[in-house]
């Protein structure tokens, strides 16, 4: 398994709750809200949006393991960082979907 798919998968189960928490519960699927005959390419656009975000997660999570590993941020400032930055990037997400689905 490569250092991208730990991070997918760690990006993924640490979203869970936060977007339950921000009221962003339907970021897990945002094409659910599109009509019928709108959600193949909401779907599309979605997976390709979240194939441009592995890098940016990717380097995040490096760079706060480092400062963690380093004693630069506490384990309470590890999880505010990661719930700020996983809200904050489903939200991104999720508004380049809008602007994505709105140039039909």
């Amino acid at each position: 398994m490569n250092i991208f798919s730990v991070y997918s998968m760690v990006y993924f189960l640490l979203t869970l709750p936060v977007l339950e928490m921000s009221g962003l519960a339907w970021a897990g699927q945002p094409c659910d809200r599109y009509p019928a005959n709108k959600q193949a390419r909401c779907e599309r656009l979605w997976k390709e949006i979240n194939a441009e975000s592995v890098a940016e997660v990717a380097q995040f999570g490096m760079d706060q393991l480092k400062r963690r590993q380093e004693g630069k941020i506490t384990q309470e400032q590890h999880l505010q960082e990661n719930t700020t930055f996983i809200k904050q990037s489903a939200e991104k997400r999720l508004r380049q979907l809008s602007e994505r689905m709105a140039k039909e």
